[in-house]
């Protein structure tokens, strides 16, 4: 399986500014710039599309590890927080903190958390990373 995006970018890094556009057509030539990244710019921005990479991923793994122990949710809503900070290597994603709220008829919550654990360990994207991924989760 192979999945692909491209990036555009004229000018320089504080007055230029790109697009990004995905091959299903999801984004196209979706605007980003230097505001869009550092401050408060209209438009998206590169850890803004990891962190929505990571809550899809996760809400996706741990629909797979529910199946696995007979639970399906009603609802999976999860919300990826991306801490980005300058070290001696420069920007880097240091953390990201995944808060998940579950709806699970008559869940065990030891199943749950289990479940989620795996999950938070075996998404794809979270293994991609070299970040420290924290997890809130809670049955609702």
């Amino acid at each position: 399986m192979q999945r692909t995006a491209s990036a555009h970018w004229q000018g320089g890094l504080k007055d230029g500014r790109g697009t990004v556009t995905t091959a299903s057509g999801v984004l196209s030539q979706t605007q980003y710039s230097f505001a869009t990244r550092f401050e408060d710019g209209v438009g998206t921005n590169p850890e803004e599309l990891i962190a929505a990479a990571h809550a899809g991923c996760f809400s996706m793994a741990l629909s797979a590890q529910l199946d696995g122990v007979g639970l399906k949710a009603e609802a999976i809503d999860t919300k990826a927080a991306l801490t980005m900070e300058k070290t001696d290597a420069g920007f880097t994603i240091t953390k990201i903190h995944l808060e998940l709220r579950a709806h699970i008829p008559n869940a065990d919550d030891a199943k749950f958390q289990k479940a989620a654990a795996e999950a938070k360990a075996g998404c794809p994207v979270s293994r991609l990373l070299n970040a420290h991924i924290t997890l809130d989760a809670k049955l609702v």
